[in-house]
């Protein structure tokens, strides 16, 4: 067997692949392997990937090629390839393709390109309940309304359907970019920005028209979703995390269409407009009077003849609005996050119902370009005091995580920081309600949580924006979708257990470019010998994948 101690990875029999983080060539390879790898767990010398049928999948359709894959990992593997993950390479990316979603005129067909893979799914049980007649030619007709759930099984038994069906224009609307902004700067694409919007269109073909767009916080999500709707030229529902977020969109659409006031509506609890473009939010559509009644909103679906349905935050997507996605297969559907990462799982539904990942940005290549911000990540240790200390053991263990992240010491080293960056616009995050209170009353800064009134929030926002507040202390509404461009530094004091999404929406309210140094400060407060190292970590993961570093210190309060 080769053995090559230079190279920097080592590829196991399952599957996991090793990669050594201090490799003068680490850089390069991380930013390979993860086109077709998930990070499982970063230690500081060797970082942990995955290679999971998704993740191939999401590969083949970013059209890399089984043989690309297998050569990359004997190029700069330790060892010759493992004969069990060769073919697991070859076996998962080998159904890419085999079965084929066509429509007919009104009738749809699922085309099976072999004979074994014919055989395979004919033994399945459910398909037998959405098809109509007898098999014919390789081909099943499939009942229309079934599309998605056919995607969903197939995937779940490891069968991606390649979903060439087609989907009908919806409402016509003409929307047209502005060459200047309505607010007088000059306005067009970005080079990235126009080729993530390519890569969804496809040029019109039943090949696009599905799919996930991933970007991070600041390089501009809300733009690609505006430069498909100018090639689409249809009515278009955009469904996002907050009413925030509603705002910003049509603040967006506005300032750089030339559609106008009365062809943009907002659907939530105050408005509900239904026009050409509607702009509503995942909690409006998922609102229902109790657990035994229908949802309220649900029908907002079939208001209008919707050409395009637009996925802002498609990580947050609620089940419910999956089952409703299952039924629309026919309506182009585009999704756009930070982060693919689903802290339920459900990266497959997103697969299977919204479509593959049409595009991905490496964030260090945007941060090279200069359109995003240079971060300084550090994860800054502080011990707990000898009380604190004794109350988190003594407490029952679903509970330490709290005391964990109210650790008191915390408050004297956010005022180190808060002195050193003294001036500088700047968020205070965290999870809970009290410490955050306690922070706002020690600061004489304003708070914003659930439970401000959204046009106080608004003012608050906007008094960030214009450099009349300079400290701003807000909790968990402030991780989706809020547009805060000149926040230089942002101060993480407690957060969600492990949850990676959560990480990278934080970081991304400092992303957005900045004038001058073009450099931003990520601090997250971590105590000592608890389950906040753990879960810290885990939070990480997605931010390491992008290519990003945590100094750590530990704090000395003596």
């Amino acid at each position: 067997m080769r053995y090559d101690p230079t190279r920097p990875l080592a590829v196991q029999n399952d599957g996991t692949v090793l990669l050594e983080s201090r490799h003068a060539e680490f850089e390069k390879v991380r930013e390979e392997l993860a086109e077709f790898a998930e990070l499982v767990k970063s230690p500081e010398y060797v970082h942990t990937y995955r290679i999971s049928a998704l993740s191939l999948w999401n590969a083949a359709v970013a059209n890399k090629d089984t043989e690309e894959i297998i050569s990359f990992l004997q190029q700069y593997g330790k060892y010759d390839l493992p004969h069990p993950v060769r073919m697991q390479i070859m076996s998962v990316m080998g159904r890419c393709g085999k079965l084929v979603l066509i429509a007919e005129g009104d009738r749809l067909f699922l085309k099976v390109e072999d004979e074994e893979t014919f055989r395979m799914i004919s033994a399945m049980s459910f398909l037998r309940n959405i098809s109509i007649g007898t098999p014919d030619g390789g081909r099943f007709e499939i009942r229309p309304l079934y599309r998605g759930r056919l995607k969903q099984e197939l995937l779940r038994a490891g069968f991606p359907v390649l979903d060439l069906a087609g989907y009908h224009q919806g409402e016509s609307l003409p929307i047209r970019l502005r060459t200047f902004t309505a607010g007088g700067r000059p306005f067009s694409l970005r080079e990235y920005q126009r080729r993530a919007a390519d890569a969804f269109y496809q040029e019109g073909n039943a090949a696009g028209g599905s799919g996930v767009v991933v970007l991070p916080c600041g390089a501009g999500k809300t733009v690609v979703g505006i430069a498909v709707m100018a090639r689409l030229n249809c009515a278009t529902l955009i469904l996002t995390s907050s009413a925030t977020s509603v705002k910003q969109w049509k603040r967006e659409i506005l300032d750089k269409t030339e559609l106008t006031e009365e062809q943009v509506g907002e659907y939530n609890g105050l408005r509900k407009e239904v026009l050409p473009v509607t702009i509503a939010t995942y909690q409006i559509l998922t609102h229902r009077r109790s657990k035994e009644e229908e949802f309220t909103h649900m029908a907002l679906f079939n208001e209008r003849d919707w050409g395009l349905i637009i996925y802002d935050e498609v990580h947050l997507l609620p089940a419910p609005v999956f089952r409703v996605t299952a039924d629309i297969q026919a309506t182009r559907r585009l999704g756009l996050t930070a982060t693919l990462v689903r802290e339920d799982g459900r990266e497959e539904d997103v697969f299977s119902l919204i479509g593959p990942k049409r595009f991905d940005m490496p964030w260090r290549r945007l941060e090279a370009q200069g359109w995003i911000a240079g971060v300084n990540c550090s994860e800054l240790r502080v011990p707990l005091a000898e009380d604190w200390l004794n109350r988190y053991w003594s407490s029952p263990p679903r509970e330490r995580f709290r005391v964990a992240g109210e650790n008191p010491a915390k408050l004297k080293v956010l005022s180190r920081l808060l002195e050193k960056h003294s001036g500088e616009p700047t968020l205070i995050i965290g999870q809970y309600l009290s410490q955050l209170r306690r922070i706002s009353d020690l600061t004489g800064a304003p708070m914003i949580s659930g439970e401000t009134p959204f046009d106080e929030r608004e003012r608050l926002y906007e008094r960030f924006k214009q450099g009349m507040e300079r400290l701003l202390v807000v909790s968990r509404v402030a991780n989706f979708a809020v547009d805060l461009p000149d926040a230089g530094v942002a101060i993480q004091v407690s957060g969600s257990f492990g949850s990676r999404q959560e990480e990278a929406q934080r970081l991304g309210r400092v992303l957005r470019p900045k004038n001058g140094r073009n450099e931003a400060f990520f601090y997250t407060l971590v105590s000592i010998g608890t389950k906040e190292e753990e879960f810290s970590e885990k939070r990480q993961l997605f931010l390491v994948e992008q290519g990003y570093r945590y100094r750590q210190e530990t704090i000395d309060l003596s």
